[in-house]
């Protein structure tokens, strides 16, 4: 089932104190940026954010996953409600993120 637009807009107003953060559909889901730093993405309407070590310290119980197949690197993120936990977790996590690389579009 792949999410629906308003189920991202509900999260996009939940994470809108992190600052920055945009999202663009990606393979039919969306990807989360914030500041130019891919951090997570939304999937079958739910939330997942990067493994990191601040990822991990915010969020001590979770298991890594691969909501999409491949190697499992990112987490649930269960708790929605809490905007200020939000914020925390994807300034975090985006600090010890890089940048993502831009995508050259080929000549014709």
């Amino acid at each position: 089932m792949a999410s629906t637009p308003e189920y991202m807009e509900y999260i996009a107003g939940q994470l809108k104190e992190a600052g920055g953060v945009t999202y663009k559909k990606l393979f039919g889901e969306y990807g989360l940026w914030r500041e130019g730093k891919f951090f997570g993405t939304v999937e079958d309407n739910q939330l997942y954010i990067k493994v990191t070590k601040a990822s991990h310290a915010l969020l001590p119980e979770a298991v890594p996953v691969a909501p999409h197949g491949g190697t499992p690197g990112m987490y649930l993120v269960e708790e929605l409600e809490d905007k200020e936990f939000l914020a925390k977790l994807v300034r975090e996590t985006c600090r010890e993120l890089a940048e993502s690389k831009k995508i050259r579009k080929k000549k014709e």
